[in-house]
This record gives C-alpha cells, structure tokens and sequence, in this order.
C-alpha cells in the first residue's frame, strides 16, 4: 500500500519541483528587470495665479517746450503763438485749448488701458490652461540622446519662465535630431481652468514618475540630484550589459506641458505629425508656460526597456 502512494505522489513531487523552479526563475527575471528600470526627470512651475504684468508707466505732460510763460505765449501750446497770435488770458480760444488738451489726454488714456488689455492676454482670475503630454518611443540605439538629455538636466534652469521654455525647446531639438530612431509616439491634450489644472498635471506626472524603480538624475525647481550607476540594484553596473542594445529595446521621452490659454497636438499616426507635434510644443514662448517636465527611461547606462515593458507600461503609443 506504502509503495503505491510513493509510486502516485514521485510525479507530482517532479512536477512541483519543475513548476517551483519556472516560477523562481520567472520571478528573479522579473526582479532584475524591475531593478534596471532607472528614469531622468526635469521638471519646474507653479500654478498659482499669473499677477498682472508691471508695466513702466508713461510720463504724460505738457509738450516739449510747452508750460506756462507769465506775460504772454499761451499755456502748453507755445507754438500755437504764431498762428493765432495769442497772448496769455484770451478766454475763448484758451478754453479752446484747454478743451484739446483734455480730449488729448483721454485719448492717450484710453488707448493705453486698451493695450495693457491685449498685452495681458486677457487672464481672468482663473484662466484657461491646456495640459499636454507628447510621449516618443526610440530604439535603444539612441544612446547619445541619453547623454543629450543628461547635459539638459545639469544646466537647466527649471524655475524662470525663459528657462522653462528653454527645456521644452531644447528636448524638442534632441528628439528632432534622431528621427532615424523613431518608432512610437503619442499625445493628448486636456483643457482646465488653473484652479484644476495642477491636479491633472500632476496625475499625469505621477503616472509616468511610477514607471521608474528610481529617478536616477532629476532637476526640480533647480534642485539638481544624481545617483551614481554603481549604487543602483540589478544589472546596471554591470559592463557586460552595456553591448545588449538589440532590437527590441527602446527609449521613452515623455514632454508635459501646462500653459495658459489653448494649446493642443493633433493626433500623432505618422513621423511628419510628430514632427509637426515637436515643434509647436518647442515653441511655445516663455510667457504661456505654466509648468513642465520632462521624464525619461532608461537614464542610466547599460540600464533596457524591453519590448514586453514598452507594451505594457505605454499601451496608448502608435507606431509611426
């Protein structure tokens, strides 16, 4: 009887140690893969309300040459004096020209309001802000866009407006220069009012923020920190990684985007769209961006993104 369970449970005992040794070795792949997934990130703004622009104020007085002169030549006006022949104290035509004077005033008042108007873009007390995210797929291959990226990071300046455009202008140029490596993209815009705004902003960076294991090299509202390969887990340090660059490996850059007023991207299907994508996020003006970051994985070296993480983690992606 003994030797007839022994007999029935060898089988299963094989089959479970077959099975315990695919789950160990599937689940250690997965931990090491888990482990090399290292992320840049550049980032800076802020949502509280735009203040109203400080403009230097005009000087309105009387013309050149112009004031009162006791005993004759008119007042304001002296170059009037030939053509009328007037001294000081004529009572019609200095109502006249008190009257013109006035009306003049208005005038330049009038169209002064009416141009700080229009330079102020017209921001109420919760303006309109479009959030866009432009996301671009490159083979592996790309490696110098890493070190591109990497120098952006160590010399930007993520806290002026001017700089913050600058980011955007500068990572548009990169990826601009490598359509060769080209393979995916994608991008959305959403439209909110700037009290809303931030917390779909942030969904959206904290979305693309948990896809890295750790953010190897950040600079945030000009806080620059680095972390160096050989204090990472898994195979990031590991020289012999460096040459796995096959074809199924990619780079993902992800641009967001905040900014006062519509903005939007088309829907990405092709290179000639991303094109056209890259370059109007690239040129957006100092003044309009509210906030931005700029994420990408891997950031360090000898670090992969493999197809199957690509699939999974950027479902959304098109090939173009």
């Amino acid at each position: 009887m003994c030797k007839k369970i022994q007999q029935t449970l060898k089988p299963l005992l094989k089959i479970s140690v077959v099975l315990s040794l695919v789950l160990a070795l599937a689940l250690g792949n997965a931990d090491g893969a888990l482990a090399a997934r290292t992320g840049g990130r550049i980032g800076g703004g802020s949502f509280r309300m735009p203040s109203t622009r400080t403009y230097t104020p005009r000087t309105y007085g009387p013309p050149s040459g112009g004031g009162y002169y006791p005993g004759g030549g008119g007042f304001g006006f002296p170059f009037l004096i030939p053509v009328w022949g007037i001294g000081g104290g004529f009572g019609g035509v200095f109502t006249i020209l008190i009257f013109l004077v006035i009306a003049n005033f208005l005038v330049q008042s009038f169209r002064r309001v009416t141009s700080e108007q229009t330079e102020d873009v017209g921001y109420g007390s919760n303006p309109e802000v479009s959030v866009t995210s432009l996301q671009v797929g490159l083979l592996a291959q790309a490696r110098e866009l890493q070190t591109e990226l990497n120098q952006i990071a160590e010399k930007a300046d993520t806290n002026s407006p001017e700089g913050k455009a600058e980011i955007l202008q500068q990572v548009s140029l990169a990826l601009l220069r490598h359509p060769e490596y080209w393979v995916y993209a994608g991008g959305s815009t959403q439209q909110a009012k700037l009290n809303s705004a931030e917390s779909q902003f942030n969904h959206l960076s904290l979305a693309e923020r948990s896809k890295f294991r750790e953010e190897t090299l950040s600079n945030v509202n000009n806080q620059l920190k680095s972390v160096l390969a050989k204090q990472l887990a898994g195979d990031v340090d590991n020289p012999t990684h460096l040459i796995s660059e096959g074809p199924g490996e990619y780079i993902v850059v992800t641009l967001l985007a905040a900014t006062l007023g519509k903005f939007a991207i088309g829907k990405i299907n092709s290179s000639d769209e991303l094109r056209q994508a890259l370059r109007q996020i690239g040129s957006l003006p100092g003044e309009q961006v509210v906030a931005i970051e700029v994420l990408w994985t891997p950031q360090a070296e000898g670090d992969t993104l493999t197809s199957d993480d690509l699939f999974a983690e950027y479902p959304d992606l098109t090939l173009v």
